[in-house]
């Protein structure tokens, strides 16, 4: 359920408001021209928050002041980086003591870590540059959205590809009317972050280098074991992540959603094993019906799929120069069908037959466009054939002065990192701001709670931010612990 006012301030407390102490006043954002600096401070600097820490800092008006990790290894690798910054375990100690020296803040942390320390530091008036997926709940995304929109603050959610060439290039040429109205969309990754093992039983010893109490911040206490949490597995388990549509279907949902103007779906489906409590499923196939905007037809039909072996075959994935399983091997009759089963899509490994290993398939009225996940061109298909459009993205570069692709990541993402900075230091706007981040966000998790329920079609009512399946609706709000 969505956040009352009174359950909001509570949140904040327990986020690291009140346990610094009321006499904290938030400070007033001085206005940040263009020959300022941007001091920064960002919470979680191990894996991506190391990378995130590398690009917003490379950026050349940017000065790190703090760095906070419940890591001790990790805030020595990133403190050598930069010596001069303070380094804290606790982020609710660092935004307490340093709030009138940062300018900003970007947060790092695994998925049930954002929301806390993101309202605490935009309740400072602290623009925000957030990992994705932005929140762990759908109350979360919708609060996040709410301060942020309410305080007028710079906010941006960390997908970097958002900023990439081809990407944009889809995008415009998606809303040019290149397949007409789009009536489907087929998304997958054959990522695998779901768990359909046990629970661990038993203990052991928290590394001296890790503050495990902190790790674990509002999420329920649970003793540590080694392997199943930190620092890399707990996008598995439901407690601290959001499995692989929360990972890399942020992703891959990204430019279809922003493509064709989504709000967020009427109806959520999730095919997958039965919930365990403790982990995600490893494979979900999960059909969304969106609302029909200017460019779909009346609904929107989307099918995610992921986990080992994804996508599942489907005429909409067969891809020109196609060879199945049996043609390629002629080993059974059209009758048999053991062999028929086992019919793939994953073609010969030679041309363009062969469907992209992670990636998106639009499909409209006029043909089908193509999306590899990443640093590819969209390709165009009509009646099973690839089609030239290379007048189109010549017209499209052309209108919006995109110039010529750049392959090159190391180059191409810090861009997404500097529109946030530029954006705090009132040049340009961020094109995922919480305001569509949000948005994507839920989305994304509505189909992470329809896991719980599996085969089973939820009713989302987006004005009451709840289910027509009451049961679901336990799931779209978090019980924080006090640590």
């Amino acid at each position: 359920m969505a956040l009352t006012d009174t359950s909001r301030r509570d949140f904040v407390k327990k986020s690291g408001l009140g346990v610094i102490g009321a006499a904290l006043a938030p400070s007033i954002l001085k206005h940040l021209g263009a020959n300022e600096r941007l001091r920064t401070a960002h919470i979680g600097v191990g894996n991506m928050g190391f990378e995130d820490l590398r690009d917003i800092s490379s950026h050349p008006k940017v000065d790190v002041v703090a760095l906070c990790d419940v890591d001790s290894n990790n805030l020595a690798k990133a403190h050598k980086l930069h010596p001069k910054a303070k380094t804290f375990s606790d982020y609710r100690v660092m935004l307490g003591q340093m709030s009138i020296d940062i300018d900003a803040v970007i947060v790092s942390t695994p998925d049930h870590t954002h929301t806390p320390a993101a309202m605490m530091a935009m309740n400072l008036n602290k623009p925000v540059y957030c990992q994705k997926p932005l929140t762990h709940y759908v109350s979360e995304a919708r609060a996040m959205k709410k301060l942020a929109a309410e305080k007028g603050l710079v906010t941006q959610m960390g997908i970097q590809v958002h900023s990439f060439y081809d990407y944009k290039l889809a995008t415009l040429l998606i809303q040019s009317g290149i397949i007409g109205k789009v009536h489907t969309v087929r998304a997958w990754s054959p990522k695998n972050w779901g768990y359909d093992g046990p629970p661990p039983t038993g203990s052991d010893p928290v590394p001296e280098t890790l503050d495990w109490n902190l790790w674990l911040g509002t999420s329920k206490e649970r003793p540590y074991k080694e392997g199943f949490y930190h620092p890399g597995n707990w996008r598995k388990l439901v407690d601290y992540g959001c499995g692989t549509l929360g990972d890399m279907g942020v992703h891959i949902f990204d430019t279809p959603y922003n493509a064709l103007n989504l709000d967020v779906p009427k109806t959520i489906k999730n095919e997958c094993r039965e919930p365990n409590g403790f982990g995600y499923p490893e494979n979900n196939v999960v059909t969304y019906e969106f609302p029909g905007t200017a460019y779909t037809a009346d609904t929107l039909k989307w099918v995610w799929y992921d986990g080992p072996g994804a996508p599942d075959r489907h005429e909409d994935l067969i891809l020109p120069g196609a060879e199945t399983d049996r043609q390629a091997s002629g080993e059974a009759s059209q009758d048999d069908q053991s062999v028929k089963d086992k019919i793939s899509l994953e073609t010969k490994a030679t041309g363009k037959g062969k469907l992209p290993e992670q990636g998106a398939m639009f499909i409209g009225e006029k043909g089908r466009l193509l999306l590899p996940h990443f640093m590819e061109l969209p390709m165009k298909i009509v009646d099973g054939e690839y089609v030239d459009i290379s007048k189109e993205i010549a017209a499209v570069e052309k209108a919006h002065n995109m110039g010529k692709p750049i392959r090159n990541y190391a180059s191409e993402g810090p861009k997404h990192y500097h529109q946030f900075v530029d954006a705090c230091l009132g040049k340009g706007e961020c094109t995922a701001p919480f305001e569509y981040a949000a948005r994507l966000t839920e989305t994304i998790l509505l189909g992470v709670i329809a896991g719980r329920f599996p085969n089973q079609t939820l009713h989302w009512n987006s004005k009451t931010a709840q289910f027509d399946e009451q049961e679901a609706n336990e799931f779209l709000l978090a019980t924080y612990r006090e640590f």
